[in-house]
């Protein structure tokens, strides 16, 4: 599968804001990919999903899904943590019916909690998970996201190991909030090939071949990671980091979270076709 370039949701030149007409939007523009957030809740239904599987297989473009923010598998209330795995699972409930690869959340908070704790803790609920979806047949990757504060749990080298310890778990690198996270770094080539190095260290090179990745511009304080902005008003490099996926022969899903979505994501595009 060569490097697919998309949208965090429907396009915003797209008629309707339905996902079916974000399908094919996605398509016109000459994209290749689009998730579908779920970030308010997985409020879809099973014929809307079966609907969105059959656009999607009609015009080639591959899916994936980002399920709700309110996610946080170390919460100090068991019946958060029982609501955040249900939304999850929800997410890949309805994604595969969509015909979703992936499944993107956010895992957890430390609450000043050592890293080796809480990933102890998202470890275990993954595990149990992903092995639940496995015996219910939901064909999807559960997909942890590198987290864009320092607050979140979720820095590369966390989510790495979960992805290798768990079956049925791979990462989201999202490249903005590594940026963010780390206060401005992690913004040239030498610095996004060490993070492509650091996944196939974890997960050799199949690793590379099946990734799944957020950019956008992005505004940052001492506390990480603000908000999302457009590329060109912002400080990421991305065309340094366009040049470090062609050279490692990166393979897989590049969703746009910018503002203005599907300019950036065929700024992108273009960005690595002309590399």
């Amino acid at each position: 599968m060569p490097l697919l370039f998309g949208t965090a949701g429907t396009p915003l030149s797209a008629k309707g804001r339905g996902s079916e007409g974000g399908i094919q939007r996605v398509k016109e523009l000459g994209l290749g990919c689009m998730e579908l957030e779920f970030v308010r809740g997985v409020r879809m239904k099973e014929p809307t999903a079966e609907k969105i599987a059959d656009t999607a297989h009609k015009t080639g473009i591959s899916l994936s899904v980002h399920a709700p923010y309110y996610i946080n598998l170390n919460s100090k209330e068991e019946e958060k943590i029982q609501a955040s795995i249900k939304r999850i699972y929800d997410s890949a409930y309805i994604g595969n019916i969509c015909g979703a690869s992936s499944i993107v959340f956010h895992p957890a908070y430390y609450h000043e909690q050592s890293g080796n704790t809480v990933f102890s803790k998202v470890e275990a609920l993954l595990e149990k998970l992903a092995g639940q979806l496995e015996d219910e047949g939901i064909n999807t990757t559960l997909r942890p996201e590198t987290t864009g504060k320092p607050s979140q749990f979720g820095n590369l080298e966390e989510t790495l190991a979960l992805s290798a310890g768990i079956e049925g778990v791979l990462p989201c690198i999202d490249f903005a909030h590594l940026h963010a996270r780390s206060k401005g770094e992690e913004n040239s080539y030498a610095e996004f090939s060490a993070v492509l190095e650091k996944v196939e260290e974890y997960l050799g090179k199949e690793g590379l071949r099946n990734m799944h990745m957020h950019i956008s511009g992005i505004e940052y304080t001492t506390k990480g990671e603000k908000n999302h902005l457009v590329l060109e008003e912002s400080d990421l490099k991305f065309s340094e980091l366009m040049q470090a996926l062609k050279d490692f022969g990166a393979q897989g899903l590049v969703i746009c979270e910018s503002p203005n979505l599907e300019e950036d994501a065929l700024l992108l595009q273009k960005t690595y076709e002309n590399k």
